[in-house]
């Protein structure tokens, strides 16, 4: 690229966070001494200087220059993706650009994540982390989604949720949370798949392979494995039948996990063919093999400070939800952590992590926090000050620049609705759309049958998705010219071609149009014919839905 940029950082206006629960926590010896540093390394900084300073630090010390902050138009779309799970609307673009305010962003950052829309966003993304995108037989997805929605909606610390959803019991949607174990056991493999997924969500941990030997390339062991798994070992799954009354055949009603008795050790067998016993145990603490519940002794070490580290789901998920914002988080993968796997910024990681804990797990803030770093608010360009950023080439991430992510399923979905008006026609509830929009995900769905449950999609550029994006049902109904849309609306509104050209743009790719795109488009639009001046916009339209700049968040 051409482009080369300067050295420009943005002192974002937020407010201090207070460090006193921070200094009270490595004053009760809940925190390690590197942590307790992290945390004090300069009592005048908030979380955001402190995060700011230590990655342009990095930069420094990789001896590059970050891109320059990048323009409001597309940072306001970055954001919304983010954390509404969808493109701004046009009125929400506008009002952004036209907001003089230097605290525009944090006041942004704050309106975002306490919105319905953010709620659903991330309802979706924990319910695919949890059960996937093709419901698994005998699961609720609407159970799933109830529990989450539930939980965000309250703001319910995040320690809360995983304890719930490791632990949970009964009906699979009087208690939505047990449809996350119902989802890891489709297969009678006591219980190993739900030990896999649990250790590699929640914890961050890559355990899977050790079922069956000890980790080729680090320190996992294969006891450690079944000790996980020895915790789960009295969970039991009871799938319940009733009679259909048109037919007086038995069909599927409902199901539940229940505890069952089980004691003592689990068996397992090394590579040598010799029988070794592993026993309930994490992180070096081991609780009674005979206890009346194991799953509720689990929960309970999840969140234990009594080591005086922070715990492992605290860090877990500060390094996905960075992931999630950045496109890489503090290790890669993102759910591989452990001392074989340093940390970018292990820095950076401590002090947000010990953070999360000290606020009680709060979500909101912990978005709130990341939202506003600087590194946050840098363009997606980058040039030769900064080309060795490049973490896709296998380069430790820098965050000197955006990295560009695809958009998810979902988020294009959204961003259709809202780009075409849709999302104001007012039809139907929540439950109702939420079908609608899984019917449209399931076409791009690949399940595999295998120990770690694991699922793809085609949505990442294939054929497929191409053939979708230009032919779709959903592609038709966003370029439509009937009256309600918002290329009707555009086209028949009172104004001149040059601004209603300029919505189109902001519309679906959340900036004006250059000159030259200006001037090529008014020359398409004055080829058509006068009585066909509305498919000249409905094919302008279609070629920006379709383009890359839209289908990326950059």
């Amino acid at each position: 690229m051409n482009f080369v940029p300067r050295w420009t950082m943005r002192k974002l206006n937020t407010s201090a966070i207070c460090l006193t629960a921070m200094f009270t926590l490595a004053g009760a010896g809940q925190l390690s001494a590197d942590e307790a540093a992290a945390v004090s390394d300069s009592t005048a900084l908030s979380t955001v200087e402190f995060i700011n300073q230590k990655i342009e630090q990095g930069y420094k010390d990789n001896e590059i220059s970050p891109s320059e902050v990048a323009s409001d138009e597309e940072w306001v779309r970055r954001v919304h993706l983010d954390i509404v799970g969808r493109i701004p609307s046009l009125e929400e673009v506008n009002a952004f650009i036209e907001d003089e305010s230097p605290r525009k962003k944090s006041v942004l950052i704050d309106q975002l994540v306490d919105s319905q829309d953010y709620i659903r966003n991330f309802t979706t993304i924990w319910t695919n982390n949890c059960i996937g995108r093709g419901t698994p037989r005998r699961v609720s997805r609407n159970g799933m989604e109830k529990f989450f929605r539930e939980a965000f909606a309250k703001n319910r610390p995040w320690d809360d949720i995983v304890v719930d959803l490791v632990t949970g019991e009964g009906h699979f949607e009087e208690n939505g949370a047990v449809n996350y174990i119902l989802a890891q056991m489709q297969l009678n493999d006591e219980a190993v798949q739900l030990t896999a997924k649990t250790t590699k969500l929640f914890l961050g941990m890559q355990v899977q392979c050790t079922q069956c030997h000890n980790h080729p390339f680090n320190n996992w062991q294969q006891a450690q494995f079944w000790e996980f798994n020895s915790f789960f070992r009295q969970v039991r799954k009871v799938d319940h039948r009733k009679t259909d009354p048109n037919t007086g055949r038995q069909v599927d009603d409902y199901s539940e996990v229940v505890t069952r008795d089980f004691n003592g050790p689990v068996y397992f067998e090394k590579r040598s063919g010799l029988m070794q016993v592993a026993f309930p145990i994490y992180e070096g603490k081991a609780i009674e093999p005979d206890a009346f519940d194991r799953r509720k002794e689990f929960g309970k070490l999840l969140v234990s400070t009594d080591n005086g580290e922070t715990p492992i789901i605290a860090k877990a998920f500060v390094n996905r939800m960075w992931a999630h914002f950045f496109g890489y988080g503090f290790t890669r993968p993102v759910d591989d952590m452990g001392p074989h796997n340093a940390p970018s910024h292990p820095e950076v990681l401590d002090r947000l992590s010990a953070e999360f804990v000290s606020t009680g797990y709060d979500v909101k803030k912990l978005i709130k926090t990341i939202a506003n770093t600087a590194a946050y608010s840098l363009t997606s360009k980058f040039g030769e000050d900064n080309m060795v950023d490049n973490p896709a080439a296998g380069e430790v991430p820098l965050f000197s620049h955006m990295y560009v992510k695809s958009m998810q399923a979902e988020q294009l979905y959204d961003s259709l609705i809202v780009a075409s008006n849709a999302h104001k026609s007012g039809k139907g509830g929540w439950d109702e759309q939420e079908k609608q929009r899984n019917r449209w995900m399931q076409q791009f769905v690949v399940a595999f049958d295998n120990d770690e449950n694991d699922e793809a999609t085609t949505f990442n550029g294939t054929i497929p998705q191409a053939l979708m994006m230009m032919n779709s049902e959903l592609i038709e109904k966003a370029v439509s010219i009937d009256r309600g849309s918002f290329l009707f609306e555009t086209f028949s509104s009172p104004g001149v071609e040059s601004q209603k050209m300029q919505d189109l743009y902001v519309a679906a790719l959340s900036r004006r149009p250059t000159r030259s795109e200006m001037s090529k488009a008014q020359q398409m639009v004055k080829a058509y014919p006068a009585n066909m001046r509305a498919n000249a916009y409905q094919d302008l339209f279609w070629a920006l839905l379709n383009s890359n700049e839209f289908i990326f968040i950059h």
